[in-house]
């Protein structure tokens, strides 16, 4: 066997999915709920062009937008949390992992605070089928955010436990890859909702 086929061998080796194969088949389950819910949200728009309008119009896109920041910067410091563990700080790791939680708790405010508005204005889950397409989707995504939460508070207990060592980040890889999924609807929901 030549070196470059011997190079092109340990290249194909090291290309694999970060983290477990079981969290990917649920990304793939929850980004498959999520991909219904927006394609029903974009077909009820286009039959309700006016209506979707006026209700986007009594949305915060600000609070949107402050949402949206909070977890790219969230999901910046997990990777950057992940990349601390592979190079073995694992008291640096956790210190990031509690950046990104205090960004998603900014969320958490950030959207409750929107919540509480708009019931003090009256409108709810039955105002009409914009907001009640509204409520589900983000309060499906609420609760994504604060599943992805109690898993890197799981991660952050487990790196001071010393459980990711010698380059074993498998379950790290797997946390930090649910994490980046919850950012990643976000920053589709965003647009779709509130701007678009």
């Amino acid at each position: 066997m030549t070196s470059s086929a011997v190079v092109n061998s340990n290249s194909q080796a090291d290309k694999k999915l970060p983290g477990d194969l079981a969290m990917w088949f649920f990304i793939l389950a929850e980004l498959t709920v999520f991909a219904i819910l927006f394609i029903g949200f974009a077909i009820a728009e286009q039959l309700n062009l006016a209506l979707f309008r006026e209700s986007k119009d009594q949305l915060h896109a600000i609070a949107g937008l402050v949402n949206t920041l909070a977890l790219i910067t969230s999901s910046f410091f997990v990777a950057f949390s992940l990349h601390a563990i592979k190079q073995g700080m694992a008291k640096k790791s956790c210190f990031l992992i509690v950046i990104a939680l205090l960004f998603a708790c900014i969320y958490l405010g950030v959207k409750f605070w929107e919540y509480q508005f708009l019931l003090s204005q009256g409108i709810d889950i039955e105002t009409n089928t914009f907001f009640t397409l509204y409520f589900l989707i983000t309060g499906f995504h609420f609760m994504h955010v604060l599943l992805g939460m109690v898993i890197l508070v799981f991660i952050a207990r487990q790196t001071m436990k010393g459980q990711y060592q010698n380059g074993e980040v498998s379950g790290f890889e797997s946390g930090a890859s649910y994490w980046h999924m919850v950012d990643m609807l976000w920053i589709i929901l965003f647009p779709l909702v509130y701007v678009i």
